[in-house]
Parts: structure tokens; C-alpha cells; sequence
């Protein structure tokens, strides 16, 4: 209510677009899908879900990092390599984003591992930290929630590589949908820091995603048709 009138005013607030670095987790070629991030893509000032109304992947060339430190997470900083689309986005929700990439991408294979697959214990983690070409480096999953209530946080990973510790410090800003393998499937993806413990954070096991991805596929179809 208006101190100097008495009439109740309303305002309107608007973000139009948002942009920020993170990591494809997996493409599945049976629904022509992708799926990144591991977490959905929250406003930084209300901290929920933002509405998607369009969006776009492009490359990114990673060209410095600001380290991780006990209750100040870090980050990648990069530039965007080319203005051109690789994929647009179909779906933001609480598991990540989902959609379309403009060609399938090149390399080996991975099966996605069942979340009962999933055990604590040695894991390797898959995430660029310079330049355009991702590296797997040593982790340790040390506690699994199999609740399906527990969402993007079904387990808790520590970095173990000394690599990655002495860059980043840990698990920074930008690495969230970092592939997670153990025994050669694909378990899940890095989503979360902790922050006042960068060394730790949590992930989201691939089958959740997979199951957000094929509904993407399948909107994917409705739209083509």
C-alpha cells in the first residue's frame, strides 16, 4: 500500500534470458535426447525453477578456473567458442536440462547402470577444467540414497584425484552433469557442492535422468510430427 496515496500498487518483475557454463552428461541415441547439468536451471535471485520458453547449447572453451575454497565455491570461466547452436533445449526441471542436439556427437558408448548397480566405493568422474577436452579424474562415491524423494541428490561423491584438488580445488561451479563411471557404466552425474567442503558434493544417478530424457524424446516426436 502507497504511503502517499493509500492504493494498493503492483509491480512486475522480469528475467527474459539467462546463460551460465555446465556439462552434458550423456546423448541416447534412441531418443535423439541429451541431458546435462543434473539440476534444473534456478533464478539466482528467487532460487526457483525458471520457466523455459526457448533455449540453445552452444561450445564452450574453458580458459581459467577460480578455486574452491571452505565456504566460497569456485567456478570454471570460459567463453562461448562459436555463436552457432549445437542443440536446443527442450526441458528445464528439478534432474536437469533435456534436448536436441543438431548432430549425434562422436565417441565410445557407455550403458547407463541401474541406481541399484550403484555402489559406494571408486569412481571415475569426466569434466574439461582447461580448454575443450574433458578428462576423467579419480573420485569416491561414500554414501548412496536410494529414496526416490532424494531427487538430484542420490549420493554423495568426494574428489580423490590430486590433479583436480590442486586446480580446482574440487568440485566447482561448471561441472555440474559431469559424467560419473564406475565399472564401465555410466552411474550418474556430479550436481551439487557442498560449501563448506569443496572436495565433496553430491550426484543424481543416470537413471533418473534417463527417465526425464525419454520424455523429452517423446515431446521431441509430438513437435517433428
Amino acid at each position: 500500500c502507497s504511503e502517499a496515496d493509500g492504493l494498493y500498487k503492483a509491480g512486475v518483475w522480469v528475467r527474459d534470458s539467462t546463460a551460465g557454463i555446465g556439462t552434458l552428461t550423456y546423448y541416447d541415441p534412441s531418443t535423439s535426447c541429451f541431458a546435462g547439468l543434473g539440476h534444473g536451471i534456478c533464478d539466482s535471485d528467487t532460487g526457483k525453477l525458471m520457466p523455459l520458453l526457448s533455449g540453445n547449447i552452444v561450445s564452450v572453451t574453458i580458459n581459467g578456473i577460480t578455486q574452491g575454497r571452505k565456504g566460497a565455491p569456485g567456478e570454471l570461466r570460459g567463453y562461448f567458442s562459436d555463436d552457432a547452436a549445437i542443440g536446443t533445449l527442450l526441458a528445464n526441471v528439478p534432474s536437469g536440462v533435456y534436448g536436441r542436439l543438431a548432430r549425434s556427437p562422436q565417441g565410445p558408448a557407455l550403458k547407463a547402470a541401474m541406481k541399484q548397480e550403484v555402489k559406494p566405493g571408486p569412481v571415475k568422474i569426466l569434466t574439461t577444467i582447461h580448454g575443450s577436452s574433458p578428462q576423467y579424474f579419480n573420485a569416491e562415491i561414500e554414501r548412496i540414497d536410494y529414496r526416490d524423494s532424494a531427487q538430484s541428490k542420490n549420493m554423495v561423491l568426494r574428489i580423490t584425484d590430486e590433479k583436480l584438488l590442486s586446480q580446482t580445488g574440487g568440485i566447482v561451479q561448471g561441472m555440474s552433469g559431469s559424467p560419473i563411471v564406475q565399472n564401465g557404466k555410466l552411474v550418474g552425474a556430479v550436481t551439487h557442492v557442498f560449501v563448506n567442503d569443496p572436495t565433496c558434493g553430491y550426484g543424481i544417478f543416470a537413471e533418473n535422468m534417463l527417465e526425464e530424457s525419454r520424455a523429452a524424446g517423446a515431446l521431441l516426436k509430438q513437435k517433428v510430427s
